[in-house]
This record gives C-alpha cells, sequence and structure tokens, in this order.
C-alpha cells in the first residue's frame, strides 16, 4: 500500500497568506481522497448546554469526536491547567500538597478553570490525576516531592490482592462535585471531560511501586504471574468502567483514556495485556453511556494505531511522534483523530507555531479532528505562545462544502 497520495495532499497544497486558504486532504480507508478547505474566520463558535441525544446543541468538540461537521477543529490542550501558567505558581505556593490541589473541590474547580479564563480552550479538563482513584478501590499512594508518586505497598503476590475492594465513589465526592460545577461554569461554550489510566497503566504504578523507567517488573509478571496480573488488572477495569460513569453522570461530556505507559509494551504484548481490558471499558460504558466521546491516548503509539481503533473508541489521541498524514491514512475516516503538535513548537517563534497548525489541521481533514498537543503542555512553555496556538485555531474555518462532498461521497462508501 502506497501512503503517498495522502503525504502528497498535506506537503503540495499551499496558504495564501492574505486569507489563509488552506486545501484539506481527507481520506477514506480505501485511500479515496475527499478534498476541502479551511478559511480564517474571526467569528467564535458557540454552543448551548449538551443533551443525551445527538444534536446541534453539543459542544464542538463533542460533535468533532463523533466525526459530524463542524465549522472549525475544536481545541483543548492536554496539561493546559499547570505550572506554566503564572496563576497556577501562585496558587501552588499557597497550596503545595499535590493531593490538596487536586482533592479538594474548589481547588480542582479554581485550577480547571484558570486556563479557560485565560484562553477560552473548546474543552475544559478537570485538574486531577490518573491516581486519584486508587485509595477509593484500596491502594494508598503518597506523592513525594523527588519521587513523585509512590505506592508502599505494591502487589507483587496473591496475598496482595486482598487488599483491592470494589471502587467506593463516595470517596471521590470531589471529582463529582468538581466536574457539576465546571458543567455549570462553562454552560455550553467548551466540552467539560473527565478522563482515566487505562488499566495497564495503573497497574504498571501499582506493581512496580511508583514511576519508574524499566517497567521490569510488572513486565516479568506477565510470564511469572500472568493470573495474578489478569486478576489485579480486572479489577482495575471494573472500578475504572464505573469511576468513567460517575464522571459522565456528574457532567463530563467526554473522557479521555490515558494508557500512558502501553506505548510501553511491544504491540503483540500490548494487544494481550492491555487491549482486552480498554475494550471491556468502551463496551461497559458504551452500555451506560452510549453518546459519550471515548478518547484513547498512548504516549509512543506510532506501532499501535490500528490496534488501538479496535477498541472501538470514539477518537485516537496521537503523539506528535506520528505523522498526522500517515496517521489518517492508516486509521481511515471512520474514526476521529486528536493531535498532534509537538509541545516543543510552543517554544518557537510565533509564525512557526502558526505554521505547523496550519499543516497538522490540513493533513487531518475536515472531519473528525480535535487539534491539541501530542503530549502535555511543558513547564516553561511561555503562556504568549498557548494564547498564540488557541488564537489560531479558533481563526480557522472549514469551507462547508468541502464537508458536504465528504459525507455524500462517505455514504456511497458504505
Amino acid at each position: 500500500m502506497s501512503f503517498s497520495p495522502l503525504t502528497s495532499a498535506c506537503s503540495s497544497l499551499g496558504v495564501k497568506s492574505s486569507s489563509l486558504i488552506v486545501q484539506l486532504g481527507f481520506h477514506t480507508a480505501e485511500n479515496n481522497k475527499f478534498p476541502g478547505a479551511f478559511v480564517s474566520s474571526p467569528k467564535r463558535t458557540k454552543t448551548k448546554k449538551f443533551s443525551i441525544a445527538c444534536s446541534s446543541t453539543d459542544p464542538l468538540l463533542v460533535k468533532a469526536a463523533r466525526g459530524d461537521p463542524v465549522s472549525r477543529p475544536p481545541t483543548w490542550m492536554m496539561r493546559q491547567a499547570g505550572r506554566y501558567m503564572a496563576v497556577y505558581r501562585k496558587l501552588a505556593e499557597k497550596h503545595p500538597s499535590f493531593r490538596e490541589r487536586s482533592e479538594t473541590t474548589d481547588l480542582i474547580v479554581e485550577i480547571s478553570l484558570q486556563p479557560w479564563e485565560a484562553f477560552r480552550p473548546d474543552g475544559v479538563i478537570i485538574f486531577s490525576d490518573i491516581l486519584t482513584p486508587l485509595p477509593a478501590f484500596g491502594v494508598p499512594f503518597d506523592i513525594e516531592e523527588v519521587r513523585g508518586p509512590v505506592i508502599q505497598s505494591p502487589i507483587r503476590f496473591e496475598d496482595d490482592l486482598k487488599a483491592l475492594h470494589p471502587i467506593d465513589l463516595e470517596k471521590l465526592h470531589f471529582v463529582g462535585e468538581s466536574l457539576k460545577i465546571l458543567r455549570q461554569e462553562v454552560g455550553g461554550h467548551a466540552a467539560v471531560l473527565g478522563f482515566v489510566g487505562a488499566p495497564w497503566t495503573i497497574a504498571t504504578y501499582i506493581v512496580e511501586g511508583g514511576t519508574t523507567r524499566t517497567y521490569t517488573t510488572i513486565k516479568s509478571m506477565c510470564h511469572t504471574a500472568p493470573n495474578l496480573l489478569r486478576t489485579l488488572l480486572s479489577h482495575l477495569t471494573k472500578a475504572i468502567s464505573e469511576y468513567i460513569i460517575y464522571q459522565v453522570e456528574s457532567g463530563a461530556h467526554c473522557i479521555q483514556i490515558f494508557d500512558s505507559w502501553g506505548g510501553q509494551l511491544p504491540p503483540d504484548m500490548w494487544e494481550q495485556w492491555s487491549k482486552p481490558y480498554i475494550t471491556e471499558i468502551v463496551s461497559v460504558v458504551r452500555n451506560k453511556c452510549p453518546k459519550t466521546p471515548l478518547v484513547l491516548y498512548i504516549n509512543g503509539n506510532g506501532g499501535l494505531l490500528e490496534r488501538m481503533k479496535g477498541t472501538g473508541v470514539d477518537v485516537i489521541g496521537l503523539d506528535w511522534t506520528v505523522d498526522m498524514a500517515d496517521a489518517r491514512k492508516r486509521l481511515g475516516s471512520d474514526i476521529s483523530v486528536q493531535g498532534n503538535v509537538d509541545p516543543a513548537y510552543l517554544f518557537s517563534p510565533l509564525s512557526a507555531v502558526t505554521k505547523e497548525i496550519q499543516r497538522v489541521v490540513k493533513c487531518a481533514g475536515p472531519r473528525g479532528h480535535i487539534l491539541n498537543l501530542g503530549h502535555g503542555v511543558l513547564v516553561g512553555t511561555p503562556e504568549e505562545a498557548v494564547a498564540h496556538f488557541f488564537d489560531v485555531s479558533k481563526s480557522l474555518n472549514y469551507d462547508g462544502s468541502s464537508q458536504n462532498h465528504s459525507m455524500e461521497e462517505s455514504k456511497l462508501l458504505v
């Protein structure tokens, strides 16, 4: 299979500086090219309050996640609330404990809204951590200044499983309360995002006892204690599924699943030790919350794209090492994508940031794309660059005729 048509569509079509007209290429799994265009527009798309049914009043991000027609690519950033913002650093001086900041309703809401108030992104993600739910099902943890997350009693033997119990969502009341407030604060002008860690990624912390660069303990367990590991992953799958449903019922429009360390597994190992559990989560959540888009992000996912699609999620989050054109080729047009500007671009001249946004957007095509970074915002990122990123994204506007053309051709392929 040749990838040249899509690559050509992205690289050869120019940008007119006067009107910012850029031709877009969009492709099906059969490699058919759907041309389109976006033009600059000073207007900001605003939406009304989300409803359970598919509706024209759904937030822009929700529409794009489903692959519905949108006027421009919705935009948010992973880690858009955090240490790069002066207002966050000031708050952190007053509240130095990360656990306090991420487990106190008022602080969660305040921090989550800091980038909303500064940049007006299309998605407002709750300030939390993938390890936040651990104590609610029997795994206490601490966060140390140097070592990061530390689990004093890792699970490595059969007897260790006795500490686990069903998730107690009452212990996560601050998450539910925060999501409800965020939903009220942003109204229909942005999507509220919740998130969780995937079972494999959460298991790496629980088995290794914290962060690791080698993953040797849990990887060896795949061979030395597979039943133990499967039991742990199954327990995590059930707890995470319930946690997602709780977030949706509390107000989250969309959920991102972070399999942050899934990329540390060879593809065949990910197929065995991560994919089935994510697939089960998707199935359970889809049954309870059928209209809630689910995003799957893996750091280092270039070798896993097709396998990620097989989980049944609505959106594949791409890291910055994946070429957007190649990803569209491999994934086809029946699934949305998110990403994937290199976070380091935000340290470059603003003109370079603009060009990279244009390149990524035109390679992604006019349907099913959420503009984001390929990883979280880096510490030290200039706030001016983040503001510019959002300003540029809001200036883009898809040509409506190109989307209609894409829809018509898509119907012919069904």
